[in-house]
């Protein structure tokens, strides 16, 4: 059970209220000289006659929408809402304000007693973007993807709303259903999923031994317990005669910085940056490891989901260890951010970008990823949209639906002939040679039923160890350096 004391910003914002999954130095920071809590307003009104002029010009213009708009108006609805205000025009996506009711959930989902999704979300340009489907959750199941943008929820639109809002909309108890409609980058048309809500699964590492003494070790996210779990799972590997090491952050939003900073400890040498911090003053601070550099070959597995602290992981194994990276560019996430709770005085909460981060050499990823030493893509299938369950596909339509069933035959074996969209007569008798296999009704028609069955196989082949080319290419390089260490 993770402690309220002692937790800073981090889990899953797409499930929570607040914009994307980052790490934090603590929730309780001074300001100056004195500490700030007893609110927000207080922390200001022994400053500089231009700030108090500031906050008279708020509370002027509350003061009169109170007293002159022609309907009743809630005046913490209007606190809130010029905070949130305050926020946006920073235009920075990671950056928000939390009420209340929000802040409560954020506390909740740091115990890990939440539902949701499962997708870690941040705002950019006024649309809500999916950074990355957490692994194992309804909406990775589902299908949805780094870099898909959420045009609504059931039918209400997100555009245009804050992120808490935006996010309390995609939140909702286990068992309901979100309808979410989304843009992809290459499909034409908005494509859309039916997710059900479920508990999420808060644990975030897992572990498995190969053959020849090659480990490997996921991580889902870095949350306050997860440098613990990576030192149990992988001290049971070496048990075990580990002799290499895969770490897979593919679609890993990040987390919290001194927890990427203990499990980096383990790889770089004493001496070696991990990490630097610069502020807004440009001064950098590094942080340098105190461990020491494993006598085993390490590669990283990630992707365009690996956001944040991954990237933090990601640069230091590769500039300060000699870890190789694999996979796709990184999500490109290199800001810091931090919560206030305590200085808000009533429950809610701000989160405000303090600082970027660099790698070990000084690069400032941000917006830019980092590149894979290897650069690896997964089969087409594994990015097929999903199919519509409105309306059947048969011969002769032309669409990105029947574009995307073509994929999806295709992956599955069933060779549909073209992968274009046009719904021909060899894709209608791959459809059918499908329907057969499955028992359904063999029309050469992709109905409901066909088109959830389809699905339903890809994603089971999707989870096959033996079709995943990243790991397979992150076990193949281990393989290969632990051969040349023996050849010396």
């Amino acid at each position: 059970m993770l402690k309220k004391s002692t937790a800073v910003l981090l889990m899953v914002i797409g499930l929570l209220g607040g914009s994307l999954l980052t790490f934090a130095y603590t929730g309780t920071t001074t300001v100056g000289n004195s500490a700030l809590g007893e609110g927000l307003l207080a922390s200001v009104t022994g400053s500089s006659s231009s700030s108090r002029s500031d906050i008279r010009k708020i509370e002027t213009a509350m003061d009169l929408i109170q007293g002159q708009y022609y309907q009743d108006v809630d005046r913490t609805k209007l606190v809130d809402g010029a905070i949130n205000g305050m926020m946006e025009s920073l235009g920075d996506p990671y950056s928000s304000y939390m009420g209340k009711e929000t802040a409560q959930q954020f506390e909740q989902s740091i115990e890990g007693s939440f539902t949701g999704i499962g997708a870690e979300v941040a705002a950019e340009n006024g649309k809500v973007v999916v950074v990355t489907p957490i692994k194992g959750s309804p909406a990775e199941k589902a299908g949805l993807r780094a870099k898909d943008i959420i045009l609504s929820v059931n039918g209400e639109t997100l555009d245009g709303l804050d992120l808490n809002k935006a996010v309390s909309k995609i939140r909702g108890p286990k068992g309901s259903q979100a309808k979410v409609k989304i843009q992809r980058n290459g499909s034409p048309d908005p494509l859309e999923y039916t997710i059900t809500r479920d508990n999420i699964d808060m644990e975030t590492v897992t572990a498995h031994m190969e053959g020849d003494g090659v480990g490997v070790i996921t991580i889902t996210q870095f949350s306050l317990n997860t440098a613990e779990r990576f030192k149990e799972e992988l001290a049971k590997l070496e048990k075990q005669g580990l002799k290499g090491l895969v770490i897979d952050v593919r679609n890993n939003p990040g987390g919290v910085l001194s927890v990427v900073i203990n499990i980096a400890e383990q790889f770089v040498p004493s001496g070696k940056t991990i990490v630097q911090v610069e502020d807004k003053n440009q001064k950098r601070e590094e942080e340098k490891s105190k461990g020491s550099r494993k006598n085993y070959p390490v590669t990283l597995l990630m992707n365009k989901g690996s956001a944040s602290a991954s990237e933090i992981l990601a640069g230091a194994l590769q500039q300060s260890a000699g870890a190789v990276l694999i996979g796709e560019n990184s999500f490109g996430k290199g800001t810091v951010q931090t919560s206030y709770d305590k200085q808000m005085g009533d429950g809610s909460l701000l989160k405000i970008t303090i600082a970027k981060w660099l790698t070990p050499n000084g690069t400032w990823i941000h917006k830019k990823g980092i590149k894979p030493d290897i650069a690896v893509d997964q089969p087409e299938y594994f990015t097929a949209a999903p199919l519509s369950k409105e309306k059947s596909l048969k011969y002769n339509m032309n669409s990105s639906d029947v574009k995307n069933a073509q994929i999806i035959l295709q992956g599955l074996g069933y060779k549909p002939g073209r992968e274009d969209g046009y719904f021909d007569k060899v894709t209608e008798s791959s459809v059918m040679a499908f329907q057969k296999e499955a028992k359904l009704t063999t029309n050469g028609i992709i109905d409901a039923k066909t088109a959830a069955a389809m699905e339903a196989k890809l994603i089971e082949k999707i989870r096959d160890p033996k079709n995943d080319n990243q790991l397979k290419q992150g076990i193949e390089e281990i393989r290969k350096e632990m051969k040349t260490s023996a050849a010396k």
